[in-house]
């Protein structure tokens, strides 16, 4: 019985190289890049809920600006443990949290965050305590190269990642009159893709409602 075929890195340049049917180093030295940009492009257009993710880690007291994970793509919630107890917080704008707590000198128990770049958050009051703290945020894929050889759209999207490396394609090679059907196809994949997610979310809203 033969076993499902499973796209991986290797496979998808070699199926993206079939498909514009070209071998010349310059197009072949290119599809890494394709596949770079398809992947930014999809991950843009769908908040899957495969990379929804939820990191633990400890604040450092009278500091307060906190490290983001590796890969942070958007913060859903944060909370951190008090006496034993979470408890949440709230998302406001930087120019809050400065006017909240202009001397980051003095200390307190956190109660907002902010982003301070896009790779650290601002919290106010700045922490009096090494809290726990644990946030939910949404996690960039890895991406695929030669020693990643499968991710989420590898699994879960692989017509996506190969219709949208070929649309990326098009720039580089110009005037393919098969870039109107690829996008097509991409469009159309896409298009199930992002219902599926919206429902996935709004299951997952309910859930949340309904505990």
């Amino acid at each position: 019985m033969a076993t499902a075929s499973v796209m991986t890195y290797t496979s998808l340049v070699e199926n993206i190289q079939s498909y514009l049917e070209r071998d010349d180093t310059a197009t072949v030295d290119k599809i890494p890049l394709f596949i770079m940009l398809a992947e930014q492009i999809i991950a843009s257009q769908i908040k899957f809920l495969g990379n929804l993710t939820v990191n633990t880690s400890t604040m450092t007291a009278s500091t307060s600006i906190i490290d983001k994970p590796a890969r942070w793509h958007k913060t859903v919630s944060m909370n951190i443990t008090v006496s034993g107890e979470r408890q949440p917080v709230l998302l406001r704008k930087y120019e809050y949290l400065r006017e909240y707590w202009p001397n980051a000198t003095s200390t307190g128990t956190p109660e907002f965050y902010s982003d301070y770049d896009y790779t650290h958050w601002l919290v106010a009051p700045t922490p009096d305590l090494a809290y726990t703290f644990e946030v939910l945020y949404y996690e960039r894929i890895q991406p695929l190269d030669s020693s990643n050889q499968t991710n989420w759209f590898t699994i879960y999207a692989p017509q996506a990642l190969l219709y949208g490396s070929l649309l990326q394609a098009m720039p580089f090679l110009k005037n393919d009159e098969r870039m109107t059907m690829w996008k097509a196809n991409y469009d159309q994949i896409m298009q199930t893709l992002m219902a599926e997610d919206k429902l996935r979310i709004a299951d997952r809203q309910a859930v949340v409602m309904d505990s």
